[in-house]
């Protein structure tokens, strides 16, 4: 670098940029000034060399790849977009060779641009595979759309068979119901003013405002119901068959006490009756001693409570409620063997369950809800739970039986059963015969009855005193 610095400087050239003032200057002296290949460049680094935007090659070589380029832009975004619409696997293919071909074709163009020198051919070389590619892709698309709408079309015949196939099986799983007599029947909607009349039936799930009472899954959701109470039912005959240390009355004995457990505690409903179902299934297939009775039956309770109440009492509260009888330990032991034994399947249809439905269908028929119905048929339903001749007897038998009675003690110059109970409980009046007078039977029978703790608690005032009403002998022309 030195020498050739000196070397410049005799010659006379400038070794910076050539300015006006320095070439006036440059002439003044004589001199010539040097061209601008002459001109010394500052030196660069290699780095900075390869950044250079300005290159020769770039340039000649720019509007092959820029066109290139776009072309090769175009058909990703075009094929990534089919992807994206028809959602299929089979779409991924032909746009890939799409792409191929387009990448083949820029190629080609870029390599005709650089033979060419008239650059209008080196563009028109290009623009000829873009429309090739084009076409070619529109065609493409053009039959898979064709066949993605062959193959929607065989789906959706494929799911209409599905359907099809579906309502013959729902039908064949309801066929257990009784036939209904009221199938002509015309059902019309409910409102707050309307009631029964004639022969239509009241719509009791027309009202969609309150999300809680499900009215729009409510009938498919009891045709289920209606058919798990067949699957996992108690046995109506282990005291004969298995148990052999209990009896029928310390049954009663020890849910007359569960009654008053669930009082004192202010347990619902549901823990009750589910409580009375885990302690029948355990003991239709496994045998106890008296002595562990009552264990059984705080279990049972303890089990029932976590699965239906918000606040569940604790296992000590069970401890002393049995007046410390058995221990922590013991409780936990044998609520491990009650729920093996079950399963874990604790999602069982109780009375409970069905007389919700049918006590809505039953107060449809008034224009008035009356809330002495509802305690009477609640206080009516608990009664069974005690007499262990009532397991022979369905769940929702049972509810329909205790509102048909209910109906009746309160109101006996209107038929107790109408075409309203009759669609939604799925009963005829004759179905419920038997079930209804032995029910009557239970609820005379107060005097003699030893286990009062349902019959004092529906004697109270909140209650409206239910339990000192007394139903009239039932008539024949009832159950025609």
């Amino acid at each position: 670098m030195k020498k050739e610095n000196s070397a410049a400087a005799g010659h006379g050239a400038p070794t910076g940029r050539i300015t006006r003032a320095r070439a006036a200057a440059f002439r003044a002296n004589g001199g010539m000034i040097p061209s601008s290949s002459a001109v010394a460049k500052p030196e660069k680094k290699p780095t900075q060399q390869g950044k250079s935007k300005r290159a020769a090659s770039d340039e000649n070589s720019q509007p092959a790849l820029t066109a290139g380029f776009q072309h090769k832009k175009r058909a990703v975004l075009k094929d990534v977009s089919n992807i994206c619409s028809d959602n299929s696997y089979r779409h991924y293919k032909p746009a890939a060779k799409a792409q191929s071909k387009a990448s083949q074709q820029v190629k080609l163009g870029c390599s005709k641009a650089k033979q060419c020198s008239d650059q209008k051919n080196s563009k028109l070389a290009p623009a000829a595979s873009i429309g090739t590619a084009i076409i070619h892709d529109a065609v493409q698309n053009k039959v898979d759309e064709e066949m993605l709408e062959a193959k929607v079309d065989e789906r959706l015949l494929a799911l209409q068979n599905m359907e099809c196939v579906r309502d013959m099986e729902s039908t064949c799983n309801t066929a257990f119901f009784k036939e209904r007599s009221f199938r002509g029947a015309e059902v019309i909607n409910h409102s707050k003013n309307g009631g029964f009349t004639g022969k239509n039936i009241v719509d009791i799930d027309a009202d969609h405002g309150n999300p809680q009472m499900c009215s729009i899954y409510a009938e498919d959701i009891y045709t289920n119901l209606r058919a798990a109470e067949l699957i996992r039912r108690p046995s109506p005959n282990f005291m004969e068959t298995l148990q052999y240390d209990i009896t029928q009355g310390m049954r009663g004995i020890l849910i007359d006490w569960l009654v008053e457990v669930s009082e004192e505690y202010r347990l619902v409903p549901d823990t009750l009756y589910l409580t009375v179902y885990v302690i029948d299934r355990f003991l239709s297939h496994n045998h106890i001693e008296r002595q562990r009775l009552q264990l059984l039956g705080v279990t049972c309770m303890l089990i029932a409570s976590k699965y239906e109440e918000i606040c569940a009492p604790r296992v000590e509260e069970f401890c002393f409620i049995t007046d410390n009888t058995y221990t922590k330990a013991e409780v936990l032991i044998m609520e491990s063997q009650v729920l093996n034994y079950l399963g874990f399947q604790l999602s069982v249809p109780t009375i409970k369950t069905f007389l919700r439905r049918f006590l809505r269908a039953a107060q449809a028929c008034y224009k008035v809800p009356a809330l002495a119905l509802g305690y009477l048929a609640n206080y009516l339903a608990e009664l069974t739970l005690i007499d262990y001749s009532f397991l022979k007897f369905l769940p929702s038998v049972i509810a329909a039986s205790a509102v048909l009675l209910a109906r009746w003690t309160l109101d006996q110059s209107d038929q107790p059963w109408n075409l309203t109970l009759e669609h939604y409980t799925s009963y005829k009046a004759s179905d419920l015969k038997a079930t209804v007078l032995a029910l009557q039977e239970l609820q005379m029978n107060s005097k003699n009855c030893p286990l009062n703790a349902i019959r004092e608690k529906y004697r109270q005032q909140k209650f409206e005193c239910v339990a000192a009403l007394t139903s009239p002998t039932l008539l024949q022309s009832i159950f025609c």
